[in-house]
């Protein structure tokens, strides 16, 4: 494992590359937090809370049919937080996995981590682009999409550099239906994919949950897939 030191270190040096944003910037700073006791971070009940914005999102999502899994995941994972004694307990009692953390290179596997966080957080942006575009069509709006990523670079919590890339996506089509297949997301994708798998994979065999990484990876699959057994599910709704 890494020192909180070393994950700072880490983090600032991704605040430097393509993940430049406004949380990997602050993410960094907690991790780099110590006072007279030592590092902050790890006396922080690990319960999060939240202020409604993500349930507002997934709801919004589910009424107007749209996948948007990772801010659904993001708001189910603080919830699960929330069950701190019950999750103590399961702790003494459930197994997990018996195979145990095994990185031969550590640099190689965080580069895999940065890609794998990287590629999440496309899928992620292209989601919330996905519930605007249905949104506005269901209302009648006509909204600039490169504007409102622009807008948000400008000051808010997801403000990022990435932003601009989006922005870039919307000004070369603006009937873009997914960030996705844009040029620029669709080679960093292509270019990200082998690590994200791996990263996703190593944390399934050794019981390390991940969710946002899982659900992403399981969205881009499901979006890239001709054909899924959906079929078989209409066919069992069909017969009831």
């Amino acid at each position: 494992g890494l020192s909180q030191k070393e994950m700072a270190a880490e983090f600032d040096k991704w605040n430097k590359q393509e993940l430049d944003s406004f949380l990997i910037e602050i993410t960094r700073d907690i991790l780099k937090y110590e006072d007279n006791k030592g590092p902050l971070l790890e006396r922080i009940r690990d319960t999060a809370g939240q202020k409604g914005t993500g349930k507002w999102t997934a709801i919004a999502a589910l009424q107007y049919g749209v996948p948007v899994t990772l801010i659904g995941e993001a708001v189910f994972s603080r919830c699960l937080s929330a069950l701190k004694d019950e999750r103590v307990k399961a702790s003494k009692v459930l197994k997990g996995s018996t195979i145990q953390p095994d990185v031969k290179d550590k640099s190689e596997f965080l580069n895999h981590i940065k890609h794998a966080l990287y590629c999440s957080k496309i899928v992620s942006y292209a989601q919330g682009f996905m519930l605007l575009r249905e949104a506005a069509k269901e209302n009648g709006w006509n909204l600039n999409y490169g504007g409102i990523a622009l807008m948000w670079r400008g000051g808010c919590i997801i403000r990022s550099v990435f932003l601009g890339n989006i922005k870039d996506a919307y000004k070369r089509n603006p009937d873009l239906s997914n960030l996705l297949l844009d040029d620029f997301f669709k080679e960093a994708i292509e270019k990200g994919q082998e690590s994200w798998r791996r990263v996703v994979s190593s944390a399934v065999l050794w019981g390390v949950p991940v969710p946002a990484l899982s659900t992403a990876l399981s969205f881009y699959d499901g979006y890239r897939s001709e054909r899924l057994p959906a079929n078989l599910l209409q066919a069992q709704r069909d017969l009831l």
